[in-house]
């Protein structure tokens, strides 16, 4: 597809591939973050270099490359490439007073089909203006073939902390690059302060960890139970290819009185809702989960919003009743309204003190949705769903940074 227009890949027929009119057309609609160009690349400003990328993968500010480099034709190595563009960090490190400057530091862990082969190193990325990220080429080996050698421009970039660099400690997963399935990762400030010079210490590292991201999984059937929240502090990236699920085959982790405080009327010890977590940190872009969720007759999802993420709901099961903040979308003002409580919350649902919100804030529109309804919910809506019959309301539901 379009998004590896300009690799030097080894087979020309590629060239055809992407004048190809079907890419034309596609390219409008999958047009990607940014088009790779093989100039951009560490190794390609000498031409006795050509890439052969197997995989691109993106998630947030971060590309992962994985594939094949050959020097004068010949294969020389395999290579994990990182491009970062540090939004998130830049933050963390303006909190502390600091500029991000020139240099990042990654943890990358690689977790190859092997498990022994797993390794994990800290590795040092330099800004590109190119790109306008922060890179590193993790090459399997930076020897050359006994017969050849490598051009003085790109040996200037090789070595520890280099643009180019070998970790060896990753050699046993890169040696068989196409096994290579996902790599961890988290971002942190340079272990010195630019220009001054001074030590920054682990203490007062600004990490970016993907906001101390977590998963979900069922370890237990208890409602709410803190042992399905599984603790990750970092960014997945996935190569797998394809996925063939089947959610009935997913176990749901159960939630008691979700997104409700101890004062709401609507509370109870039965007030149980199922969500079967689909899909979590396998997604790419600016996802975050696909899952269906089961909320049985007479019970609710409390009324509270998110900040800074959106939600699609697909009904796929069952009627509910879906409550929105008046305003929220001009087009349904028609509909009937209702006061209802808000989650006060905690992090990212923090809406302020419920009795102390203006009554509008308060007030919501009511609509019915059935099997085939979906509501788009962005960042900052209001909104709430309930089950008011008798059978159970199934939904789909997907998650995304707004």
């Amino acid at each position: 597809m379009n998004y590896l227009r300009g690799f030097n890949f080894m087979d020309p027929a590629f060239n055809d591939i992407q004048s190809n009119p079907w890419n034309e057309i596609f390219k409008v609609v999958f047009f990607p973050d940014r088009i790779y160009h093989a100039e951009y690349l560490n190794a390609t400003r000498s031409p006795r270099y050509r890439y052969n990328v197997r995989e691109v993968r993106s998630y947030l500010g971060i590309n992962a490359l994985k594939g094949e480099v050959y020097l004068d034709g010949k294969f020389i190595s395999n290579f994990l490439r990182l491009e970062y563009r540090g939004s998130r960090l830049v933050e963390q490190v303006r909190e502390k007073k600091r500029l991000l400057n020139s240099g990042v530091i990654a943890w990358v862990r690689l977790l190859p089909e092997d498990q022994s082969k797993k390794a994990e190193s800290r590795v040092k990325l330099h800004y590109c203006p190119w790109i306008d990220a922060y890179t590193v080429e993790i090459w399997e080996t930076l020897e050359a073939p006994n017969t050849s050698y490598h051009d003085f421009q790109i040996l200037d970039q090789m070595g520890r902390n280099g643009l180019i660099t070998r970790v060896k400690a990753f050699n046993p997963a890169l040696q068989d690059i196409k096994a290579l399935t996902q790599i961890e990762l988290a971002f942190r400030e340079n272990d010195r302060n630019l220009p001054t010079g001074y030590q920054i210490s682990d203490a007062d590292t600004a990490w970016d960890n993907d906001y101390a991201r977590s998963h979900q999984e069922p370890r237990t059937q208890d409602p709410s139970s803190p042992q399905n929240t599984i603790s990750d502090q970092n960014y997945l990236i996935n190569f797998q290819r394809g996925w063939f699920l089947q959610a009935p085959n997913i176990q749901p982790v159960r939630y008691r009185n979700a997104m409700m405080d101890a004062d709401n009327p609507d509370r109870g010890d039965d007030n149980i809702i199922d969500m079967r977590w689909i899909v979590q940190r396998e997604l790419g872009g600016s996802n975050i989960f696909f899952h269906e969720v089961t909320i049985p007759p007479g019970k609710v999802e409390g009324t509270h919003q998110h900040i800074g993420t959106e939600e699609l709901y697909y009904i796929t099961e069952g009627e509910g009743i879906a409550y929105m903040r008046v305003g929220d979308d001009p087009a349904t003002d028609k509909y009937p309204t209702v006061e209802r409580q808000v989650m006060d919350g905690q992090g990212f649902m923090v809406v302020g003190d419920w009795c102390k919100m203006p009554e509008r804030e308060r007030c919501f529109e009511i609509r019915t949705l059935q099997s085939g309804h979906f509501a788009m919910l962005k960042g900052g809506n209001l909104h709430a769903l309930m089950n008011a019959t008798d059978e159970q309301v199934s939904l789909f539901m997907f998650g995304g940074y707004d």
